[in-house]
């Protein structure tokens, strides 16, 4: 019985340690976010506890209840019926509350405006916070409540801030100066004035948002940037990564409004580029942001170099380019137009790289393209043959556009390199036996092309081909049954047309080619099932046989076959097409548009056949060019029509080269004047050159006017031993002044005007250092 009594009190007793033990992890793993089950706050299901714990409950259940607020909110949900109990927590003396409480109405302030009133004296009170973090997020909210009413609290709020001894606070400030500007436009002279010191902060931290509040509010006020301009191009390097991107917009913009444009001098042998010393501070400045892991950061300044650089300095962007063009498949959609343009007008950069930026099987649609655009501009005698095997081989890429691309490039090849028109043309007649539509059709074009420009060549450079272009015509025309595209039949159609009196005088019809009836015959009686544009060029070709032989009894049955088909034709164009040959036949083939009334005999005017076949075969006279690959290099590099290859309204426009610049004097600041030479006497301590030396500014920091020997001195440590040899030094110099007066006037009969000053100005600062080292001391000792 006793046995069962303990044991029954046992198994109570660690019951109610194991509820304990539970209590304190729960208690304790709260702050983790582990709940019941091991889900996060956005696992958890919406609690309609939430008003009541940010109202009556603990700052524990309050951190609790925001926390899962925010979670919410990131995970799109709609928490704004909660903004009058999260208001209330606003002036909480918790740090973590606060910070989220700032986060929730900064996301929700636009949507209650009117509640978001009632907590303004909370925001104003929160700017005098000890912490940055606490007045910046303050001035956030602040400025991120659309109410015009509170205008003028945000200004002063900005004018405030904008003077904080934080950068953080301070980058917070320009960063509402556009919310401001929107607020009350009428405060853009106050918001200018706050922009204009804001651009003069030392801070690297927020430059990059007081130029973003320059561009929102003053962007043609490029003269608030003339004193600044050689800081800021100092300052590039530190500023943070998206800082420098608007940066370098903003210093390139001044540079082409307020800087002489580069010229060239010199023959073209000895040529000598003639570069402003500004242009040449922003491109050293620039430079180092080639090795930026931002990409954008390396397109800005590849912007930079492109559009004030020389030719000889735009050679530093091809590394860059190729760098940032493989981290990733984004980014690379965005370099390759890059590179597109530069190698249109520089092909010679990257002609040695082209095996960078060959095809790869993965590659979207759009990087394909325009891989194969960069490719053709780089084609050269020299990588030709490697480059031609690669257009033939994209053009069994599955993507019927990338197919098109590839054909056409290959017909470029034969264009920009005549020596391998052979071969482009034996590559293209082997795709005419394709079983694909696209590739047939594209090649079909393509000759056409071809042929069109060869057939205009002179007689003696056409006999050199060893391809006739008359045979690749009649092999064309001969395949017409087995062309299915409408603008490849389009193209056999033309060619049967244009070049049958070509073919030399036909056994069947004389003047035309035996084959040429044959295609028109063929082509009439498909005539109803055909695209428009095939039926067009149908017409046009009856037109241009029966004008070559209208003798021909047979031909002008089947012209008027075709021409009968043409008038009664659904299409507009079709019709258009039928009425417009047959009026200009009627001299030749009069009773083609059928009995005219007798008060119509004697109108209009009838051509002769001399005439009409002036018009059909001389109309289009001259060389066709493909210029579908160099379509889209108008557009500015930066801009996104460069990338989308479409017009866009919000790009960045490119101001004008001012030809000769404004004055340079404009741009001295006296800051960067009187910190040039401390700069200059601390390389010369570290270096310990002798103060005796010619050309050497004497040191600051040490009396000088004296000879070499006397003023070497020993290699200082730290700043103790250095104040203490000067405290050392500072009695034996004031006792042997008279000393160092004589050897002054004996080294002044040897030196000129500017030694003398440079002498006294050290003496001077000798004996001032002198001073403060004994003034350091006595407070030492003290």
């Amino acid at each position: 019985m006793m046995d069962s009594v303990n044991l029954a009190a046992l198994t109570e007793n660690a019951a109610r340690l194991g509820m304990r033990i539970q209590e304190t992890l729960h208690e304790h793993t709260r702050d983790l976010s582990i709940a019941r089950g091991g889900a996060s706050l956005f696992d958890m299901p919406d609690d309609k506890n939430i008003g009541r714990q940010l109202e009556f409950g603990s700052d524990r259940e309050r951190l609790e209840a925001m926390k899962r607020l925010i979670a919410l909110t990131s995970k799109g949900r709609n928490v704004s019926n909660y903004f009058p109990q999260v208001v209330k927590n606003v002036a909480s003396q918790d740090l973590e509350i606060r910070k989220l409480v700032y986060i929730y109405l900064l996301r929700y302030a636009e949507h209650e405006p009117d509640l978001a009133l009632l907590s303004i004296n909370a925001f104003q009170k929160d700017l005098t916070d000890p912490s940055p973090l606490i007045r910046a997020m303050a001035l956030r909210v602040l400025s991120g409540i659309k109410v015009p009413m509170i205008g003028h609290i945000v200004i002063l709020a900005i004018k405030k801030c904008a003077a904080d001894p934080s950068p953080h606070v301070r980058k917070a400030a320009a960063l509402a100066i556009p919310k401001a500007h929107w607020l009350d436009p009428s405060q853009q002279p106050t918001l200018i004035t706050v922009i204009q010191s804001l651009l003069q902060d030392h801070s690297p931290l927020s430059i990059g948002s007081a130029v973003i509040a320059f561009e929102s509010v003053c962007p043609t006020r490029l003269d608030l940037l003339h004193q600044q301009y050689r800081r800021l191009c100092r300052m590039l390097v530190d500023v943070d990564e998206w800082g420098q991107v608007n940066l370098l917009n903003l210093l390139l913009r001044y540079a082409r409004t307020m800087l002489p444009k580069p010229t060239i001098a010199g023959d073209a042998g000895s040529e000598s580029e003639d570069l402003d010393k500004d242009l040449q501070l922003l491109q050293s400045s620039a430079e180092p942001l080639f090795h930026s892991r931002n990409p954008a950061v390396v397109l800005a300044t590849i912007r930079v170099f492109y559009y004030i650089g020389s030719p000889s300095s735009l050679c530093k962007v091809v590394n860059p380019l190729l760098r940032i063009q493989l981290i990733s498949k984004e980014t690379e959609r965005i370099v390759l137009p890059y590179i597109s343009a530069i190698v249109h007008e520089y092909p010679h950069f990257f002609s040695s790289h082209y095996a960078r930026l060959l095809v790869c099987t993965n590659d979207p649609q759009q990087v394909k393209r325009d891989k194969i655009k960069i490719l053709l501009n780089l084609c050269t005698t020299e990588n030709h043959q490697a480059l031609l095997r690669e257009f033939i081989d994209y053009a069994d890429d599955p993507d019927d556009l990338v197919v098109g691309d590839a054909i056409h490039a290959v017909g470029q090849c034969a264009q920009r390199v005549p020596t391998c028109a052979r071969q482009c043309i034996s590559a293209l007649l082997a795709m005419i036996r394709s079983r694909n539509d696209t590739i047939i059709s594209n090649a079909i074009v393509v000759l056409k092309l071809l042929v069109q420009n060869q057939l205009h060549e002179n007689p003696s450079e056409r006999e050199s081909r060893s391809q006739d272009p008359l045979k690749i015509i009649t092999q064309l025309a001969q395949r017409i049954d087995d062309i299915k595209h409408p603008r490849a039949r389009a193209c056999v159609l033309w060619l049967t047309g244009q070049y049958c009196p070509s073919g030399g005088g036909g056994t069947v019809i004389d003047g035309i080619a035996d084959w040429a009836p044959d295609v028109l015959r063929k082509a009439a009686k498909s005539f109803i099932a055909e695209d428009s544009i095939v039926k067009t060029q149908t017409l046009t070709l009856a037109a241009k046989l029966f004008v070559l032989c209208p003798s021909d009894h047979r031909l002008e049955l089947l012209c008027r076959y075709v021409f009968s088909l043409g008038k009664y034709d659904l299409s507009y164009e079709v019709r258009d097409r039928t009425r417009m040959l047959t009026s200009l036949l009627s001299g030749v083939l009069p009773s083609v548009n059928g009995p005219q009334p007798e008060n119509s005999m004697g109108e209009g005017v009838v051509l002769r056949r001399e005439q009409v076949k002036k018009v059909l075969f001389e109309g289009k006279a001259g060389t066709a060019d493909n210029t579908s690959l160099t379509v889209g290099h108008n557009y500015l590099i930066g801009t996104l029509s460069l990338v989308i290859g479409k017009d866009m309204h919000a790009d960045s426009f490119l101001p004008e080269w001012l030809e000769a610049g404004i004055d340079p004097a404009l741009r001295e600041n006296k800051e960067d004047t009187s910190t040039a030479p401390a700069l200059r006497s601390i390389a010369s301590v570290s270096s310990s050159h002798p103060a005796g030396t010619a050309g050497i500014t004497p040191i600051v920091l040490t009396p000088t006017n004296s000879t070499p020997t006397n003023t070497a001195r020993e290699t200082w440590k730290d700043l103790d031993s250095f104040y203490a040899s000067d405290s050392e030094q500072s009695e034996p110099e004031s006792t042997s002044d008279e000393h160092r007066r004589e050897g002054g006037k004996e080294e002044d009969n040897h030196n000129d005007s500017e030694d003398d000053d440079s002498d006294d100005d050290g003496e001077e600062s000798g004996n001032k250092s002198g001073e403060e080292a004994e003034r350091w001391n006595s407070s030492q000792e003290s």
